[in-house]
Formats: structure tokens, sequence, C-alpha cells
């Protein structure tokens, strides 16, 4: 397929919006010499190269180039760009740090720049961006706390989210003034303490989300809505935190919104089945109170007793399907954005965290439309899918070694040069709490997208149970080909044990059966004998009749 490329100047002067046409080439000096240039918008195209420094002498008050294949640094020439509202570059392969010299950008509305290869921390100096109503999205390698310019009042959209590096524990900012908030995920920043009271009466806000922080204390009763019995969001993500206290009625009543509260330190109310997930028929996830439910227990003991099974097979996100031999269990469930689910065998289970930002209402599984993968390959037709979180469990496992086989293939994206091909899926992968892979890439791993590839791991099961924990830690891109697209994919599971499921006797034993054997035959003989079956009561009784007559 044939591509257009960037279009000469005249075009450009006539019509500055070519955003969507898998425009190739680079992006042309030229462009400096349209000083009457305002909008310049070549987002979702695959164009490469850098940003020309003729940029800076122009007028624009958008420049939106993301989805693109642009590579460089960030070019400090586009400081005199003062008039921009607008500066979208998310999605490319831009390198170093954001250039001290943007501090002069004071007007704008909307930075983005995830889904790049920044490094060094978010200056500062972006808190005097005063007109910002989207921060950037996601994180930048090695960054502080950036919690300095969250307090911008107009901000509508914040989402911070894994900060790397060392982070040590902080407090929850003071967001008291933030009265415009649409969106608020703060995940993964080790934040401890108490959830304000204040974040219930932000009337604007939708989505919250403090996952996998260190919050205590109880869920305020300003999140409820009152007279309805549900929470005023339509989205609350609060897992993986200490969160203590009963479970307020305003929740487990929600029928309507996507609430996760799992894996805190609740106390009530007790439920007497371990699929809740499916029973309540919406979108709760509340598997952690502090009862003897065994789903609910740490390490998610063995319910039928005695550990029995030694593997473990499943086909992520599809049906029932034979594969080299192995039956692979169905796993099509795609009823809710966050629950646990426990598979009606009782050997595995898996639990999802989150929505897609952007695309809350997307499928959480997904099937193959490329001719690339052969029909034959089953296991890499379907895929199941999670925005932040996705555990698998195997369930009731031997004690012993075990062989770990993760199948993937990137079945969302596209194997040509159009901006479908842009897209970068970036997890992390941990087994039974160890992380084996950071930032996993499927399309470089398996060369491309539409091609399977496998990854085996060793694991070892001292109790009972397998966890295998897929994890988005805020990197890659989020809106290609379309909006929702990102966070963990896995195709299937095979788990084999690495030790001999049913041995044989040892030389051991059977030397001890050969023995015990020996020594209860001749017990019998010899009682056979004493009672004459073999002769030797008849000898001793003519021994008798003898000695009489010799009498």
């Amino acid at each position: 397929m044939s591509h257009a490329t960037v279009p000469s100047m005249p075009v450009l002067f006539a019509m500055s919006e070519l955003k969507g046409l898998d425009l190739s080439g680079t992006l042309p000096n030229e462009f400096g010499d349209l000083p009457y240039l305002q909008v310049l918008d070549l987002s979702r195209n695959y164009i490469n190269g850098s940003i020309p420094t003729s940029f800076g002498h122009l007028r624009l008050t958008n420049l939106v180039l993301e989805s693109n294949q642009l590579r460089g640094d960030l070019p400090s020439s586009l400081e005199k760009l003062t008039n921009l509202r607008r500066l979208c570059l998310s999605a490319n392969n831009f390198i170093g740090t954001i250039p001290e010299s943007f501090h002069n950008l004071k007007n704008l509305k909307d930075f983005t720049i995830d889904g790049n290869d920044l490094s060094g921390k978010i200056p500062d100096w972006i808190g005097n961006w005063t007109q910002l109503k989207r921060v950037p999205s996601r994180y930048i390698n090695g960054g502080a706390h950036p919690f300095y310019y969250i307090l911008v009042e107009k901000l509508i959209r914040t989402l911070i989210s894994d900060l790397s590096g060392p982070t040590p524990t902080t407090q929850f900012p003071n967001l008291e003034d933030m009265k415009m908030l649409r969106t608020l995920v703060m995940r993964n920043c080790s934040i401890m303490g108490r959830i304000p009271e204040y974040i219930g009466n932000i009337e604007t806000l939708k989505l919250l989300d403090l996952s996998f922080n260190r919050l205590t204390g109880k869920i305020p009763d300003t999140f409820e809505e009152k007279g309805k019995e549900r929470t005023k969001l339509d989205n609350m993500f609060l897992t993986n935190n200490s969160l203590t206290g009963e479970v307020p009625s305003w929740i487990t009543s929600d029928k309507e919104n996507n609430i996760d509260i799992s894996y805190n330190n609740f106390t009530g109310p007790v439920r007497d089945s371990c699929y809740f997930g499916l029973e309540l028929g919406f979108q709760l996830c509340i598997f952690s109170w502090k009862h003897n439910l065994w789903c609910l227990q740490k390490d998610l003991p063995c319910n039928s007793g005695k550990p029995e099974y030694y593997s473990l097979y499943i086909n992520c996100g599809g049906d029932r399907v034979h594969f080299q031999g192995q039956i692979y269990d169905k796993d099509n469930n795609d009823e809710a954005p966050s629950q646990f689910f426990v598979d009606t065998s009782d050997k595995w289970a898996y639990s999802s965290t989150g929505v897609f930002i952007g695309k809350e209402k997307s499928s959480h599984v997904a099937k193959n439309t490329s001719s690339l993968i052969p029909e034959d390959v089953v296991i890499y037709q379907t895929a199941r899918l999670a925005p932040i979180s996705l555990k698998y469990y195997g369930l009731c496992l031997r004690k012993g070694h075990y062989n770990v086989r993760l199948y993937f293939a990137e079945i969302m994206f596209f194997n040509n040069h159009t901006f479908g091909s842009c897209g970068k899926r970036l997890f992390d992968i941990s087994i039974q709490g160890n992380v084996v892979r950071n930032d996993f890439n499927i399309m470089e791993e398996a060369g491309g997208a539409s091609k399977g590839v496998y990854e085996d791991f060793d694991a070892t099961v001292d109790g009972s149970t397998l966890e295998i924990h897929l994890y988005w830690s805020g990197k890659g891109t989020n809106a290609v080909p379309k909006k929702g697209v990102y966070g963990p994919l896995i195709s299937a599971i095979a788990v084999t044990p690495k030790f001999d499921p049913n041995p044989g006797l040892s030389v051991g034993g059977i030397i001890g059966i050969v023995i015990t054997s020996c020594v209860v035959l001749a017990l019998i003989l010899l009682l056979l004998r004493m009672k004459g079956y073999l002769g030797g009561k008849d000898i001793e009784d003519k021994g008798e009749i003898n000695h009489g007559r010799n009498l």
C-alpha cells in the first residue's frame, strides 16, 4: 500500500488540519515560511524524523503531532510559540527531557507528552501554567512527586501513575480548590493517610483512581449520593490500599457504577459465596473482607482441602479449545470492568481492575481480525485485556516447581505503515510476586503485530496457589488505533509440573516391599508347617508312636 507524503506549502496554507490520513515522510523545514498558520494538526499519521527548528517562527495556537513516529529531542525553539493553547506530542519516540525554555508557554491549556521515551522529572514551573486543563498524562522515568502542578485550579483531568525512581511516601496533596476536576488518577504514588472528605464534594468528579497506594481509614461518607444509596462517582477504584472499617451500605447497594475496593482491610459485611462477582450482576468488586471465605484469605488457600492439581490450561478471552494435545479451558467472561471470577472447576480464577479511560465501556476481551495468524493457531485468536491490573490464580496446586508458559499476540495494532501500527503496549509481568519482565512489549518480542509468541518462566508453589500478575505502569500509548487501547493483554496460559506427578516406586521402596513379602511368606510357611500341612505334624506324630513301642 502506498501512502501520501506531507503536502507542499500551498496546500498547508489552505488547510491546516491533516489528521488521520496516514501521511508519511518528514516535516518540511518550509513550514517556518507560513507566518499566518495558526492550527497545525498532523496527528494519527506515520510521519517520522524530528520537529524542525523552523517551527519556532510560526504563530501557532495549536500544534498537534501525536500518534506518529517522530523522534529526537523536543526542540527548545518551540519556546517562541507563546500563543500556544494546545501542544500535543504524545505517542511518538521523543527522548531527553522537557526543555527548560518551555516555561514560557504559559498560555497552554492542553499539554500531552505520554507514550514517549522521555526521562527526568516534570519541572515545577509547570505549576505556573495557570490555564492548564489537562496535565501530562502518565509519567516520565525517574520523576519525583509532581503534585505541585496539579494545583492549577482549572484542571479537569489529572493522570499521575507509577512514579519511578526513589519515591518516599507522601501525604495526600491539598486539592481543595480543584472544583472542576472530572478525572483524578493518582495510582501507585506512595500516598499515605486518609482520603480527604472534600474529594467527595467535587461535584464534577466522575472518575477517581487512588489504587495501589498506602491509604488508611474509612471511605468518606461524602462520596455517597444522598437519598439514592449509591456513590456520586461513575468509577471509583481504591484497590490495594489499607482502608478499614465496614463497607458502607451505599457501596454494596450501588447497582449502577463501577466500584473496586478490593485488597483492603475491611471488616464486613459477610457474604456466604465466593461467586459474588457474578451474583451481584453489576460492576462491584469487594473481595477483601476479613472472614473465612477461602477466596478472601491471603494466598487463596485450597477450598477443597487437599491440593490435587498439577497442571493448568486457559484460553484467555476465548472458548474451550484443543491445542497441542491439551484442552484449554474457556475464559470468555466479560461481565464487568472490575471483578473477581472463579472458574466453575475451582481450578483457577482471575481478578481485573479498572476501566479504559476515554473508552469506559470497552470490552475486556479481544478477538483477532487479522489473517496473519493462521486460524489453526487457536490460542492466538482471542485475548483478555485489563486497564490496570490482571491477576490469574492457579488454585489447589500441589507443592513443587512448575513451568509457566504465557502466550501473547498483539491483535489490536496493525502490521503496516499507518498510524495504527504506531501503538506501544507496555506492561510488567510478575510470577508469585516477583517481577520477571519490566515493560514487556508484545510486538517487539514477536516481531510485529498479529504474530504469536510465548514466554517461559519458572515458578515454585509452596502453598497451593500460583499467582500470575500483569500490571500496566502507565507507559506506552493509550489511543492508538483508538482510545482505550493499552494495558495488559494475554492470549493463553499453560502451567505444567517440573516433577513427576505420578511417580513410580523407588529402589528403596521396592527393596522394602521384597523384604516385607519374604518375611510374610516365611511366617505363612512356618504356620502351615506347624499345622501339619507341610508334613511337619505327621513326622512329629510318628516319633511319638515309635517312642511308645520302645517302652
